[in-house]
């Protein structure tokens, strides 16, 4: 039976971060059905930093509680370079990393990717033994990436998350999707955002069109129904994998997601 990856981005921008009850909640997002959690390098007041201290108390609160697959984002707006961006990747428990495709507008930020930036990260990655999951704004990108390629080791399959509903951005229809997805190369995995998300029949096509991984979560919507937020994402996560097995699917449990994405054993 195919599985679907569900990473979890539980944080929305911006917001103060309780670690406990973040954990209680992504927790019970993994045992619902979250195989990944996706991350920023947040302080309590919920602003970026270059400090990984403050992600690696996050995640291990996380993990004394469930064994979640560990993605630390190497992205977020700010002013930091991309050698702080990247300051996450020493954490020796991260499995996973964003990798930013390229520069896009994000409403009216500029969100600043150079090939240089794009190399770094993926060198980095791939020096620690981590996976990337690409995060790709516009379907230039996914060209960025394959230059980026010709220089340096990607290991394949390679992953891609598209990403829709940022205003300067890919928007969420089946036209964006089926244009998004020709373009992905026959010999990689790829997967959704669906930022803003106000409905579920997005995220019900991706998956429909062969999605392997589907990212969920406060970072990019809290909608539950129409008029209706959720209090935790956990409501979020149940909602998805209900969507998932109604398609005869299943979501993929955190070892299966380690088995999809080729993730490496973690050593201190």
């Amino acid at each position: 039976m195919r599985k679907i990856i569900i990473s979890l981005a539980p944080v929305k921008a911006g917001t103060p971060v309780d670690n406990v009850k973040l954990a209680e909640d992504v927790a019970r997002c993994v045992e619902a059905g979250a195989g990944m959690c996706h991350l920023h390098c947040r302080k309590p007041d919920g602003s970026l930093t270059p400090d990984a201290s403050y992600i690696i108390d996050t995640f291990e609160e996380i993990l004394k509680r469930t064994d979640v697959v560990v993605q630390a984002s190497t992205g977020g707006v700010s002013d930091m370079t991309i050698e702080e961006r990247c300051a996450p990747l020493d954490y020796w428990r991260v499995e996973s990393s964003s990798l930013n495709g390229g520069t896009t507008n994000l409403g009216d930020a500029v969100y600043v990717n150079t090939f240089r930036d794009i190399d770094y990260c993926a060198k980095r990655s791939y020096e620690q033994g981590i996976i990337p999951e690409v995060e790709v704004f516009d379907i230039g990108m996914i060209y960025n990436i394959e230059r980026s390629a010709m220089k340096l080791p990607y290991r394949k399959p390679i992953f891609y998350n598209l990403v829709f509903g940022h205003k300067g951005g890919m928007q969420p229809d089946i036209t964006c999707l089926t244009a998004f997805r020709s373009a992905v190369p026959s010999d990689a995995k790829w997967g959704v955002t669906h930022y803003g998300r106000d409905n579920w029949e997005f995220l019900a096509a991706a998956i429909a069109l062969g999605a392997s991984i589907v990212r969920i979560g406060f970072e990019d919507s809290a909608y539950l129904a129409p008029g209706l937020e959720a209090a935790s994402n956990f409501e979020v996560v149940e909602r998805l994998v209900q969507l998932i097995r109604a398609m005869g699917l299943e979501p993929a449990t955190p070892d299966e997601t380690r088995k999809i994405l080729g993730t490496l054993p973690r050593t201190k």
